[in-house]
């Protein structure tokens, strides 16, 4: 019962917080799901309901460079691949949506890893 009350308050968490966030073409929107052992990140463009950059632990890119690393470390590279994914694309300024999660631990290392990648937010 506690699992489904800390998930439906996150996910009350992510309703209020998207009430005020919205991706658009010029600046796009970086999403993030964390769960127990991966992290995801996209860059969506809400005006036109696409997705423009993503990359997450599971990726083929960075499959043999996350081992050994600690669970941090290895959202900081996922957030330095998404931040180059949108640097190709002509992406410099992103809104960040930490999708209900406290700002700290995985989300504040990805966050981070974005900034380091040349994403401004």
């Amino acid at each position: 019962m506690a699992k489904v009350m800390r998930q439906l308050a996150r996910l009350q968490r992510h309703q209020r917080i998207r009430r005020n966030i919205h991706g658009t073409t010029d600046r796009p929107r970086l999403n993030v799901f964390r769960s127990l052992q991966h992290i995801y990140a996209q860059v969506i463009d809400d005006d036109q309901g696409n997705t423009l950059a993503a990359a997450s632990t599971v990726d083929p890119e960075l499959h043999g460079k996350l081992d050994g690393l600690n669970k941090s470390q290895q959202a900081a590279r996922v957030g330095q691949l998404v931040a180059e994914r949108a640097v190709a694309k002509g992406l410099k300024q992103v809104v960040f949506d930490r999708g209900g999660y406290p700002y700290h631990g995985r989300i504040k290392a990805l966050a981070d890893g974005a900034r380091e990648g040349g994403l401004e937010f």
